[in-house]
Parts: structure tokens; C-alpha cells; sequence
């Protein structure tokens, strides 16, 4: 089996080369970079088991950086790291796509141990190609393949990032502004027709009368996905 791909991604160059040194030691295959827009050359041009990201970066922060991630689609996992330690800094960090976060200053063994249990966890996620599955619904962000029920589905690129975002927590509530700016940035916020547009776009293409529903609102907050009723 060939060692799991692991970028780097922190502006501080001696923790940086600690990072990168400690990580090869471990067996890994290794790679540091030190700023958003090195990380995201990197992301779109290969392929990686999992990414550390550090919050802060010179040129935008780590939350930007997995937000352009899971909008552009790319699924690979995220350990960021952060000096952040308040409730609201963490549930961002987990809203913009981070799979798991570790508050600076930290161990390089609790550092180890978090890697380890998130490549682990990827290995169990993923059992067939990097499919994400909700009952008869799935999608593959690396092909950018949807079915339902064993069919193709043909989304828009729009239509397909709105898509992934949801698939990244389902059964749990996306909020509109949260939505918004993931998929179209910052001038976007307050826009909510724009939203439900696509999402009205999406219902049409992957909850066929009869079918049970997918795409659930919940008023005043947002959308999930989550299997429902049958659509009549």
C-alpha cells in the first residue's frame, strides 16, 4: 500500500519544516507550503489524503481556503489548525468544510494521533471510489457524477457545488449565509433569491414526483439534506 499524501499549509517556516520533517518520519508522503494561494495550486493540481491547514495565512486564511475547496468540490479531508479558541472561530472553521481543527499551541503527538484518526476515518468514508451516498442519491466530487436510483443526473456547475456542500453534512442544517458565500462570495450575502433559485432548480432535477424528497428547508435558517416525504 502506498503512504497517504499529506500537504502542509502553515506561513510559519520553522513550524512549518517541523511539520513537513515530523510527518515524512511518520511514513508519510509530505509537501509544506506557506500560503493560500501556493495551498490551493497544490490541491488543484494533485491528489492529496489529507490537508493541515493553518488559520492564518499571509495571503487568506485557511477558512477561505477550504471554503474555495468544498465550493470548487474537492472532498479531500482538513485538520486546521488554529489559535482560535471560541465557540463561534471553531463552528466556522467546521462550516467553511474543516473536518476537524486542533487549537495552537498543540502536541506533535495529539498532532500525530488527529492525522492518524482522520486518515482512518477517510479509508472507512470512502469504501467505493470516493461515492458520497443518501439513500438512492449519490455523488462523486472527483468525477462530478450524480445519480438517484442507479440514473445519471446532469447538474450545472452551480447546481453540482450546491449540491456537494449539502452532501458535505447531511442532516444537519446549512445556513443561507453560510451557503452564500461558500458558492458565491462575499457580495452574494443578503441575496437569498439567488439561492433558492438553485435550490428550486436542484428539487426539480433530483425529487421526481413520487420519489421521497431530499432537499429539506428549514424556514428562517436554512436547508439540509435529508431524506423526507414522498414528493406528491
Amino acid at each position: 500500500m502506498s503512504p497517504s499524501r499529506l500537504l502542509i499549509v502553515e506561513d510559519d517556516p520553522e513550524l512549518r519544516t517541523f511539520l513537513v520533517s515530523e510527518m515524512l518520519s511518520e511514513g508519510y508522503e509530505c509537501l509544506g507550503v506557506g500560503t493560500g494561494q501556493d495551498a490551493m495550486l497544490q490541491i488543484r493540481g494533485q491528489s492529496w489524503d489529507l490537508i493541515v491547514l493553518d488559520w492564518g495565512l499571509p495571503d487568506f486564511t485557511g477558512v477561505e481556503v477550504c471554503r474555495r475547496m468544498r465550493s470548487g468540490g474537492i472532498s479531500t479531508p482538513v485538520l486546521m489548525l488554529t489559535a482560535h479558541d471560541e465557540v463561534r472561530e471553531r463552528v466556522e472553521a467546521l462550516d467553511s468544510g474543516a473536518d476537524d481543527f486542533l487549537t495552537k499551541p498543540f502536541s506533535i503527538e495529539e498532532l500525530l494521533a488527529r492525522v492518524r484518526a482522520r486518515l482512518r476515518r477517510s479509508s472507512l468514508d470512502e469504501p467505493d471510489g470516493g461515492w458520497l451516498r443518501l439513500a438512492d442519491l449519490a455523488l462523486n466530487p472527483a468525477s462530478r457524477e450524480v445519480t438517484r436510483g442507479g440514473e445519471a443526473i446532469h447538474l450545472t456547475a452551480r447546481e453540482f457545488d450546491l449540491l456537494t456542500y449539502l452532501f458535505r453534512h447531511p442532516g444537519v442544517v446549512q445556513e443561507r449565509h453560510n451557503i452564500l458565500q461558500a458558492l458565491w462570495g462575499e457580495r452574494s450575502i443578503g441575496d437569498d433569491n439567488l439561492l433558492d433559485v438553485y435550490v428550486r432548480y436542484l428539487r426539480r432535477k433530483l425529487e421526481p414526483v413520487g420519489q421521497p424528497t431530499l432537499i429539506q428547508t428549514v424556514r428562517g435558517v436554512g436547508f439540509m439534506l435529508k431524506e423526507g416525504p414522498i414528493r406528491v
